[in-house]
């Protein structure tokens, strides 16, 4: 089976930018991998069924997703480690919680970088919580909060995903200040 390649890629004009502004949590199992992608691999609508519930968690300067490609030319394989890096400061007794929860689970997590793009990691196989620490700092100036690793394997790179199929189908949690 050739793997063609298909399309050109010229150098892009400057104007993106780095940075995490958001990050959605769904429980695992809210969504199936049998979504609706279209032309440009980007998710466009959740499979008949699916009614995920997401929850924001705004981040700011500090948190990130990266993608290794993990590739075997003597087995064949390929996949790819989505790492997803969340700092969530100041410490509180609901944070502990929401923190425990999303480390007992194994959620589908959902990025909005600082361009507007929503990327969706764990899509086949959710996420999960590989490291962390909860921390009050030394110093004044120390962060004193959360800060989480989370992880996914999957056959596939993160979709970009239509904005309004996560941002309308947000949680009735308030984002308060936990």
């Amino acid at each position: 089976m050739p793997c063609t390649i298909t399309k050109n890629r010229a150098l892009p004009c400057r104007d993106s930018v780095g940075g995490v502004k958001n990050v959605y949590f769904a429980d695992y199992g809210d969504l199936s991998s049998d979504v609706s992608v279209d032309s440009d691999g980007t998710i466009t609508a959740w499979a008949t069924g699916d009614t995920p519930e997401f929850f924001k968690y705004e981040v700011k300067n500090s948190s990130s997703l990266e993608q290794a490609v993990t590739a075997s030319t003597e087995n064949g394989t390929l996949f790819y480690e989505q790492t997803i890096t969340v700092v969530l400061p100041k410490l509180s007794p609901q944070s502990h919680q929401q923190v425990n929860d999303i480390a007992k689970g194994r959620p589908h997590v959902v990025i909005e970088d600082n361009n507007g793009n929503f990327l969706l990691a764990g899509l086949k196989f959710g996420a999960n919580v590989t490291g962390g620490t909860i921390s009050t700092g030394t110093a004044m100036g120390d962060m004193s909060g959360y800060n989480l690793t989370i992880t996914g394997q999957e056959p596939l790179p993160a979709f970009f995903v239509t904005p309004t199929l996560v941002t309308s189908n947000l949680g009735s949690g308030d984002i308060t200040d936990i």
